[in-house]
């Protein structure tokens, strides 16, 4: 055969062979979409590292990070398959499980896993300091912002608010709205007082402390006993976490996890576990209450089973027998 036409054959035959291995290396194609929170909390920094340490440890993967409503929202993302890793409150989780519909959960979500418990959110209740609200019962007849509809920020707000003896009807104006629009209306004059779960250092209260005088309104260990539920654990807001906070304020904290879904890969939820905490230092820079992130305490008291990759990753590390 004439060299002409053995090339064109071999050129046929690589065109042949890459038409039947596109459809197969399209198949191989790891996508890891990390849910999040509002742009003005700490899921969404925290999300974004933990996007781009995954765009370099896994780089067969296709990664992007999604801003959303956070918790409730995440959880039935991951049940659905909309997500591989997702960021969410331990209350709303258990809630998740269990299916808890008043949490917005119409049915069980038994397809959740856990990968790491991690940092704890502080619940905190902020108000303008010309509103005159030091306690929990100066909020009566007050303007609040509770978090997005059924978020897990607006769960804590319902449990917390009726273990002080409150109602969204004592209140003279309720609104559901992400932190930052919270803050801009506290700024406005619109409304007196938010409520956030978030980490400590929050940038939507900073914000807010930055550009007025502000109350940090205190939530008694005796609240926090009257919730009933042992993922509020009695914690404190330390002086000086906001400007012109002089004291040390109680609270109540919620522990956060990752989780994912039991369909996601064994070897990706091992490669995102074990990624996360080589390289922990990328998430501290992103936002300071992930210097609470510890691989000894992730593993443990999770509301739902392990994931078996990441279950693998605390074993090979020695944390799990």
């Amino acid at each position: 055969m004439p060299r002409v036409r053995l090339r064109a054959a071999a050129a046929a035959l690589a065109g042949a062979a890459m038409l039947a291995f596109t459809p197969l290396a399209q198949a191989q194609q790891k996508f890891i979409n990390v849910l999040t929170g509002g742009q003005s909390g700490v899921y969404y920094p925290l999300g974004v590292a933990l996007g781009q340490i995954y765009t370099k440890a896994i780089p067969d993967a296709k990664v992007s990070v999604q801003a959303t409503k956070a918790s409730v929202e995440n959880l039935n993302l991951i049940q659905s398959g909309r997500g591989e890793i997702a960021f969410t409150l331990g209350d709303s989780l258990s809630d998740a499980w269990n299916g808890v519909e008043d949490a917005g959960f119409k049915a069980p979500l038994k397809g959740l896993r856990a990968v790491a418990g991690i940092y704890s959110n502080s619940i905190q209740i902020v108000a303008s300091a010309e509103s005159g609200i030091r306690t929990l019962a100066d909020l009566k007849g007050k303007r609040i912002s509770v978090g997005a509809p059924r978020s897990g920020t607006e769960l804590n707000a319902r449990a917390i608010l009726k273990a002080a003896g409150l109602s969204y009807k004592d209140f003279a104006k309720v609104e559901y709205l992400p932190f930052g629009e919270s803050v801009e209306l506290i700024k406005n004059r619109q409304l007196d007082v938010t409520l956030q779960s978030a980490g400590l250092g929050v940038a939507s209260i900073r914000d807010l402390a930055s550009a007025m005088n502000i109350n940090v309104v205190a939530i008694p260990a005796e609240v926090v006993t009257r919730i009933g539920d042992p993922a509020y654990q009695a914690a404190t807001i330390p002086a000086e976490t906001y400007a012109k906070q002089s004291e040390n304020v109680p609270t109540v904290a919620v522990r956060n996890f990752l989780v994912t879904g039991e369909k996601v890969p064994a070897d990706t939820v091992y490669a995102m576990t074990r990624a996360l905490f080589e390289n922990l230092g990328q998430m501290v820079a992103a936002h300071a209450a992930a210097k609470a992130i510890s691989a000894a305490e992730a593993p443990k008291a999770s509301p739902v089973p392990l994931h078996p990759g990441a279950e693998r990753y605390y074993r090979e590390a020695g944390l799990l027998r």
